[in-house]
């Protein structure tokens, strides 16, 4: 099963940039589609995760929030 994640992120987050690198590196590794939004520009997202940013998503589920677990994430996109 192809997978998709979606990193919640907002501007001047150094914690978000941090994740940003981590999930393209490993998302290109593993050839899975990943894409940012930003929760300031929606007023739900912004309800929902402001206060967790960065939050991982997978196929639009939360997966993690605050950083990147490298092996945790690794296995749920090739579980």
């Amino acid at each position: 099963m192809k997978h998709e994640v979606t990193l919640l992120v907002r501007a001047q987050c150094h914690a978000c940039a941090a994740a940003q690198t981590d999930i393209a590196r490993i998302c290109t590794e593993l050839d899975v589609a990943w894409h940012t939004s930003d929760v300031d520009a929606d007023p739900e997202l912004r309800a929902e995760y402001g206060d967790r940013v960065p939050v991982i998503l997978i196929d639009g589920r939360e997966h993690g929030f605050w950083s990147v677990e490298e092996p945790r994430l690794r296995a749920a996109l090739t579980g």
